[in-house]
């Protein structure tokens, strides 16, 4: 495979030329490849076609990936650090010493439990209530194109250190398939790491960067509610279930609010509220369910204790027995200072400084931020929306798309910042 391009190779400070750009059959295949994952989307620990498609298409590359041991997700090694493939050690997922080892990239391949709703669309989902619409086939081909560049230059001598592909199951899916990839030795090795999210108010050929915390902690939170019932003619005989629900909707917030920083921006939201059957029946049973979500990563250490005694509090002033299921999500994603200066400089030398600018944390949730409780990492968001588009198709809908230019951007964003890397 020829790495020559209709674009120029870019010249880099002092004149060293920086490889890797895209040859028109690879943007051609990529695009083709992307589309039948988009029409084919798995659920999280359900991914064993996209797991075999991508295995299938590093194999013919030459390379030599291996599946998770729980069926779905890959990580491939192109190069070798001391004459021995990387990832191949003890599964301690604790990656390498700090300042020292290769760089990961990092993908997720799960697709989302909705319908599909691009009516004239010739690659919509073919499978009933499934859907990409996150934009994971997007990454899955990003990083499945950049090992194929890579592998090229490895073989042309070009590659000055190895590099990780992997590509994880049930991002999804709390607390996120990023602890199988880390039981199976992903960051074995790894010093530094990085990955994109499609993100639709940002066009296609920029991205979006910002040092610090770039996503949010997200948590899911499930109560039951229990008491003796009766007669709504007699509601002082019984534990009024439903004015117990409805306070711990409105009261635990507030409380809540009321005891962390409101600077770490902690918001409870509910999502689901059932209770009763009839009219003057007051029931014996309530459940409630919704999300925690945290902008600072001190304080959502700290939220399960504070959310749970808060419910407990408004629950017993109402003499309803609570029964509490607090699921640990994810933290936030905190981009680290040298690795986001990392992909700035990459797409930089790729595109221009006009090509990158500043974005704002986000409320929503990535499960990336298990990798980097290990190494340091960052997180860019890649542009999707076409230019000059004034509708927003937002994230988890069913009418999210792309415009697929933004496949050979990543690509080479991601192919500068593993040549970059070597630089440092």
């Amino acid at each position: 495979m020829s790495l020559e391009s209709e674009e120029s190779e870019v010249d880099l400070v002092g004149g060293a030329v920086l490889p890797g750009t895209l040859p028109e059959a690879l943007r051609a295949e990529l695009v083709a490849f992307r589309r039948d994952l988009h029409m084919h989307p798995e659920l999280g620990h359900q991914e064993f076609r996209t797991t075999a498609a991508i295995k299938e298409r590093l194999e013919r590359a030459g390379l030599a990936p291996r599946v998770l041991s729980g069926g779905t997700g890959v990580i491939c090694d192109i190069g070798v650090m001391d004459g021995t493939p990387a990832g191949t050690g003890p599964d301690t997922g604790t990656g390498a010493a700090p300042g020292t080892g290769i760089l990961a990239l990092r993908a997720d391949i799960d697709g989302l439990p909705i319908p599909d709703m691009k009516s004239e669309c010739p690659y919509r989902s073919t499978v009933p209530d499934r859907a990409h619409a996150c934009g994971h086939d997007v990454h899955t081909t990003v990083v499945l194109g950049t090992g194929l560049v890579l592998a090229e230059l490895h073989r042309q001598g070009r590659l000055p250190r190895p590099v990780r592909l992997i590509f994880q199951p049930a991002e999804e899916v709390l607390p996120g398939g990023a602890a199988d990839a880390l039981l199976d030795g992903a960051l074995d090795g790894v010093g530094r790491i990085v990955a994109v999210h499609c993100d639709p108010r940002v066009d296609a050929g920029r991205i979006g960067l910002r040092e610090g915390p770039i996503t949010s902690a997200c948590d899911r939170l499930e109560i039951a509610l229990d008491g003796p019932g009766g007669h709504t003619a007699r509601p002082h005989l019984t534990t009024d279930l439903v004015t117990a629900a409805a306070r711990v909707v409105t009261d635990v917030p507030a409380l809540v609010g009321r005891r962390v920083d409101s600077r770490s921006g902690l918001a409870i939201t509910w999502g689901r509220i059932e209770s009763g059957h009839a009219p003057n029946v007051i029931p014996q049973h309530a459940e409630l369910s919704g999300t925690v979500r945290c902008l600072d990563l001190e304080t959502w250490r700290l939220a399960p204790d504070t959310v749970v005694a808060a419910i407990d509090e408004v629950a017993n002033l109402h003499r309803a027995k609570s029964e509490i299921n607090y699921v640990r999500g994810v933290p936030p994603v905190v981009n680290e200072a040298g690795v986001t200066e990392l992909l700035r400089d990459a797409m930089i030398a790729r595109r221009g400084a006009e090509s990158v600018e500043n974005t704002e944390q986000s409320l929503g949730g990535e499960d990336f931020s298990w990798y980097l409780e290990h190494v340091p990492g960052a997180m860019a968001r890649l542009g999707v929306r076409p230019p000059g588009e004034r509708t927003i198709r937002d994230l988890h809908q069913g009418d999210f798309d792309v415009d697929e230019h933004a496949i050979t951007v990543g690509v080479e964003l991601f192919t500068a910042a593993a040549l970059l890397d070597a630089l440092r």
